[in-house]
């Protein structure tokens, strides 16, 4: 089983993003459940939500502890709530931001995991540009298709446009698409330095 744990902050788009990511998994014949979990319902308070992918029926109903991927939506969070907690050495990142671990004060903590799997991506400027509003769900969803290769692109596009309106999901794909590309390129680099 493959389980991530997206957060971010409300009015992001997190609860869309893990169905997305289900969606997608689903679309591949793999099983898969979202779910979120949040305290207030406010735009702008932290918000947590859930996705599990696996090749045979999901039983499991509680929140994701121990997660092998993390998609951070909002890089506020990161100096505010635990959102690493339970994450293994062996675990991917994907943060929304055009900095780098560096940057983000995360040198330390990077240092144990596999560079190759520790990935940024400016998904709400994508969005922006793409979408006209600061959602960045469907490029993070695109970026981590390339950095996990748990999903493929085909099958998040796939998910967005079954979800939205033509011309919305058309706006969103296409941050998907560009986020999938510089993350593909990011992670080039990193393999080659």
């Amino acid at each position: 089983m493959f389980q991530v744990r997206i957060h971010g902050r409300g009015g992001q788009g997190v609860v869309t993003a893990a169905e997305l990511l289900s969606v997608a998994g689903f679309r591949e014949g793999r099983h898969a459940q979202a779910f979120p979990s949040f305290g207030s319902e406010r735009t702008g308070a932290p918000v947590v939500a859930f996705c599990r992918l696996d090749t045979r029926p999901i039983r499991l109903r509680e929140p994701i502890l121990a997660p092998d991927a993390l998609i951070i939506q909002d890089p506020t969070l990161l100096h505010q709530v635990d959102v690493f907690g339970g994450l293994g050495k062996d675990g991917y990142i994907l943060i929304n931001t055009s900095r780098s671990f560096e940057e983000l004060g995360l040198e330390d903590f990077a240092r144990g995991f596999r560079a190759q799997r520790l990935g940024t991506v400016p998904a709400t400027e994508l969005a922006l540009k793409h979408v006209g509003r600061p959602v960045p769900n469907a490029g993070l969803l695109g970026g981590f298709a390339a950095i996990s290769s748990q999903i493929s692109l085909d099958s998040v596009n796939a998910a967005i446009r079954e979800k939205f309106p033509a011309k919305v999901a058309e706006a969103n794909v296409a941050a998907a698409i560009e986020a999938h590309a510089f993350v593909v390129k990011q992670m080039r680099e990193v393999v080659s330095a």
